[in-house]
């Protein structure tokens, strides 16, 4: 099974930490453990994310008049279509998965309507930048590089970076991946960013996951640097494939891209966030989408000051 294929790690290196700026994705290599907790020490949100708002502005102060919307009363996303369990159409043409759910979830409390796009991730953010799109939902990882071209709202997920491979190939984890590997990567991804200037690896890189997975089991490529929620979506029984690594990393928050003047609209999507963190939709939808993962104690979505509801 393709649980099974995850490693979890015990502990990122430092100097790997602190050069990939990852969170859909983690990065390097480390102790093998049986507990995914253990891959979690040092993680704790209050210490290591300085964007994280404080808390938001009540939900009936929001004013949508001011969200600077591209069609009023209704957010236009741009969004992929082949990232299983996160973004993606589903077999009635719906896109869905969790981060779009949870997008729903968040406009329903704003008393906004939602119209999804199909984008590729190479273009994203700099389609919610020059607003062809008012937000941008696609388990974006949200970096200092990226910060210097688009807003982002509170995180509403962690994340971590997988090493895809068939079973019968010699790479077994991130320490195998060498100048002599063909690692594929989406472009632009953070992924992408991890292989050319950390590892310092010339990338295969392709325009989508499905595309890009294709090419794996058809040996076209030796390994793909993936995010592992990606990943657990793509990777089938009977692929000859498996996850043969993964690495935790909630350094840096997953979150929704937005113009980065749209003040009003990031104000807005955090209090929704924290609305719905609240009342159990995050925990709800959490369980729902990634029902063998474990979450973070240590780490929560939202603001600083919105509490997960008890029991």
């Amino acid at each position: 099974m393709k649980s099974k294929a995850l490693k979890w790690l015990s502990a990122v290196p430092l100097a790997i930490a602190l050069t990939i700026s990852l969170s859909a994705c983690g990065g390097g290599s480390a102790d093998s453990s049986s507990s995914p907790t253990n891959a979690l020490a040092g993680s704790d949100q209050q210490s290591l994310d300085k964007y994280t708002t404080k808390d938001v502005t009540a939900l009936d102060a929001i004013d949508k008049s001011k969200l600077g919307l591209i069609v009023p009363g209704t957010i236009t996303v741009g969004t992929l279509s082949d990232a299983p369990p996160n973004i993606y159409i589903d077999k009635d043409g719906k896109f869905t998965g969790f981060d779009n759910e949870l997008l729903r979830a968040v406009a329903a409390k704003l008393g906004l309507k939602l119209e999804f796009k199909s984008t590729d991730f190479a273009g994203l953010l700099a389609q919610v930048q020059n607003k062809t799109f008012d937000v941008g939902s696609s388990s974006i990882s949200t970096t200092d590089k990226r910060r210097q071209n688009v807003g982002f709202s509170n995180g509403y997920d962690f994340g971590y970076m997988a090493v895809v491979a068939k079973t019968s190939a010699a790479v077994k984890g991130f320490k195998d991946l060498t100048k002599d590997t063909r690692v594929g990567v989406v472009q632009g991804s953070v992924q992408d960013d991890y292989v050319t200037n950390t590892l310092q690896i010339e990338p295969v890189r392709f325009s989508d996951y499905n595309s890009l997975y294709a090419n794996l089991k058809t040996g076209q490529i030796d390994a793909w640097v993936a995010p592992s929620q990606q990943a657990s979506g793509q990777v089938k029984d009977g692929d000859g494939t498996a996850i043969v690594e993964s690495i935790i990393n909630t350094q840096n928050f997953v979150a929704y891209a937005v113009n980065s003047q749209n003040q009003p609209l990031i104000d807005a999507l955090n209090s929704g966030l924290d609305a719905v963190v609240a009342d159990g939709t995050w925990s709800s939808l959490s369980k729902q989408w990634y029902p063998e993962r474990a979450n973070p104690t240590d780490w929560k979505p939202g603001s600083k000051a919105v509490a997960f509801p008890k029991g």
